[in-house]
This record gives C-alpha cells, sequence and structure tokens, in this order.
C-alpha cells in the first residue's frame, strides 16, 4: 500500500447523496478477483448520463472525489475500493460514510474524510473550478482560497495510511517480535514445537 501524505489536484465535484456500492462498482464486475481493470467499470451508471463528471476532462486522473452523505452504503464488496483505487482515487470527503465502505477504503489506501455538509457543499463549489489539498499529517483540507477545513481521524488509521502499512505490512513490522516470541516459546515450552511436528 503507498503512503498517504498530501493528496492535492482536482476533486471530482460528485456531490450526491447515497451512492452505494452498486453505483460505485456494478456487481456484474465481482466475478474477478483482481484489483487493476475494475477502474473502468467503476460509476457505470454514472458515466452513461450526459455531462457526468467522471468523463469530464477537467477532472480526468482526478485524486479526490467530494461526495454527498452515506457515501458507500449497500452491500460489503471490497471491489468498490479496488475500483476507485484503479481510477487513482486516494481521498474522499462526504458528510459521512457506510462503515464497512469506509473499514474497506482504510484498508486499501483511501482515506475518507468527514466533513459538515456546509464544508462538503462548499468543497464541490472549489472543485468545479480548481484544486484541493488534503493534508493527513495536520489533518486539514484547504483550498486556493485560504479555506482550511479540519477533519478527524482514528489516530491508529492514520499512522497506516501515513506509514503505506496494510494488514500484511502490520504483521511483517512485528516480524522481529514474532520470531522472538515464538523463540521463547521453543525454549521454554520445547514440547508445543514437537507436538505440531509429530502430527
Amino acid at each position: 500500500m503507498e503512503p498517504i501524505s498530501t493528496v492535492s489536484g482536482r476533486a471530482y465535484p460528485l456531490g450526491l447523496k447515497n451512492i452505494d456500492t452498486d453505483v460505485i462498482i456494478p456487481a456484474y464486475y465481482l466475478k474477478t478477483i483482481s484489483r487493476t481493470g475494475l477502474g473502468r467499470g467503476a460509476f457505470e451508471t454514472l458515466r452513461a448520463q450526459p455531462g457526468n463528471v467522471f468523463d469530464d476532462p477537467r477532472y480526468a486522473g482526478a485524486p479526490i472525489l467530494v461526495a454527498g452523505d452515506n457515501f458507500g452504503c449497500g452491500s460489503s464488496r471490497e471491489h468498490a475500493a479496488w475500483a476507485m483505487n484503479d481510477m487513482g482515487i486516494t481521498a474522499v470527503i462526504a458528510p459521512s460514510f457506510s462503515d464497512i465502505f469506509s473499514g474497506n477504503a482504510f484498508k486499501n489506501g483511501i482515506l475518507a474524510i468527514v466533513l459538515p455538509q456546509d464544508q462538503v457543499d462548499r468543497l464541490v463549489e472549489v472543485a468545479r473550478e480548481g484544486e484541493i489539498t488534503v493534508d493527513l499529517e495536520n489533518q486539514v483540507v484547504t483550498t486556493p482560497y485560504q479555506e482550511r477545513f479540519h477533519f478527524d481521524i482514528d489516530p491508529f488509521r492514520k499512522h497506516c495510511l501515513l506509514s503505506g502499512l496494510d494488514e500484511i505490512g502490520m504483521t511483517l513490522a512485528m516480524d522481529e517480535a514474532i520470531s522472538t516470541h515464538e523463540a521463547g516459546i521453543a525454549a521454554g515450552q520445547p514440547w508445543v514445537g514437537n507436538a505440531a511436528s509429530a502430527t
């Protein structure tokens, strides 16, 4: 997982409420277990509408999505986070998120930022014309107009995102401690290891 510190650039000014995971990635894309290539199907139903933000060249490759309330509701499909990752989205700003989507986003290196509705509305306006910057270290979203919107984040999630640690990375970071613990068990209770090898 790539570390996140600062995310800066254009943002998709979506602003719609109740965008569920079936809108983010339709069910027929769930046959794959690959994380790559899902971006082409992301937001397919919205992309079918003329003038949608996802096909507007002004926002091509935008790393930020500004959405409405209850983003990521619906099913628990992790493919939604995979599809957004494949599009290059690193941060999503909304008034609220589905708990399951928020967890999936975190585990896949997407920063989910909760801000009050009026601040999200302002960011939708700004995103139509300019860039937005997300500073995870200082927990602030800034605009070219000197606006600063502070957000809260769980300290553990912040540490993992700043360090680029997913669940495998967290385990590997503890490799020395795990090896030391296992060596201590083998020395103090050798029958534990012998019983496992005898079966």
